[in-house]
Parts: C-alpha cells; sequence; structure tokens
C-alpha cells in the first residue's frame, strides 16, 4: 500500500498529524518525512497558510485542489508539518500553485527540500520539461530561493495579487527547465 493510499484519523487539534507509516524516503533527516497533503492534513496547512500569506488559500481551495488531482506534499518532523507544496500537471509543465514554509522553521533550507521534491517527481514521475510559477514582486525572500533553486524571472503580470482596499500587485513568473 503506498502512502497516498494511507487511511488518516482527522486532526484533533492544528499542525498536529496523525500517526502513518511513510511508504516515501525521507529527506534529509531521519526524522523528517515527506508525505502525501491530504485532506485531513488541510487544517495543518492552513496554520501555515495563514502566516505565511495576506491572502492566503481557504480549506475549499486546498480540498477542490485535491479533488482535482492535483499533487501536493508536506514536509513533517515530530508529527508538525514544517511546510508544503501543491503542483498542477499541464501537458509537459508542472506549475507549482502554493508552497509555504512555517515562518518558525525559515533559514533551514526546507524550502529547497520542498523545491527538490517537486523537481523529482515532476521529472520521474510526471517526465515534465518545465517547472512554472508566479511570486508576488515584494517576496524578495522566495525570489532569491527559486533563483539560487534554478528558477528564472520570464515575464510579470501586472495587477495578479490583490493587496488591500482594492489595490493589486506584479506577479513574478518564473520557470526552470528540468532537463538540460
Amino acid at each position: 500500500m503506498s502512502a497516498s493510499r494511507l487511511p488518516l484519523q482527522p486532526l484533533d487539534t492544528p499542525c498536529v498529524i496523525p500517526q502513518v507509516v511513510a511508504r516515501e524516503p525521507a529527506l534529509s533527516s531521519d526524522a523528517r518525512q515527506l508525505l502525501p497533503l491530504t485532506e485531513a492534513l488541510i487544517d495543518s496547512v492552513l496554520s501555515i497558510e495563514n502566516l505565511a500569506y495576506t491572502h492566503p488559500w481557504t480549506h475549499g481551495n486546498f480540498a477542490d485542489a485535491l479533488r482535482s488531482g492535483y499533487y501536493g506534499r508536506v514536509l513533517l518532523q515530530d508529527q508538525q508539518v514544517l511546510g508544503y507544496f501543491l503542483a498542477m500537471q499541464i501537458l509537459d509543465e508542472i506549475h507549482l500553485l502554493n508552497m509555504a514554509v512555517s515562518p518558525m522553521h525559515h533559514g533551514q533550507g526546507l524550502a529547497r527540500e520542498l523545491l527538490d521534491a517537486l523537481g523529482d517527481w515532476s521529472r520521474h514521475t510526471a517526465q515534465a520539461q518545465w517547472l512554472w510559477l508566479e511570486v508576488r514582486e515584494s517576496n524578495h525572500r522566495a525570489r532569491r530561493i527559486y533563483e539560487r533553486h534554478g528558477f528564472t524571472q520570464v515575464g510579470a503580470r501586472k495587477k495578479y495579487y490583490p493587496v488591500h482596499q482594492g489595490e493589486r500587485e506584479t506577479a513574478i513568473l518564473m520557470s526552470m527547465p528540468l532537463w538540460p
């Protein structure tokens, strides 16, 4: 039975993950695991989402994405969600829709681990050629992480993200080839 088919029990408290047996390999630490993002984990993901974004996704946004078959993973350590991503495949391209790391764990290389995992899946399972994403123009930290990971800016979408009181912010469109 794969990890994506393991039955999960509802969460009793935010950020606490039900006991599961991982079938996917742990990432760089024996204590860290990368597991499928399931509906049972959405509340834990939302606790990070609400800290990370001024206009966070809702429970319904995540649930709809999962029901649509999008690829999502959570990074866990000691039963705590440290970060997550959600991506969708369109032909030979993968679009990173959402990714965040708990602010308490910034600076530990977790975004890199999540991007590595997404890249591995994109290359070897999805057999994609490109990774794409949008990031707020003002999110300099994320843009640096993406650039260090191999993404380059290929465009901008003016007035893409809501800011406040009807104002909008430019999205920077970035892509990364998955094969040389």
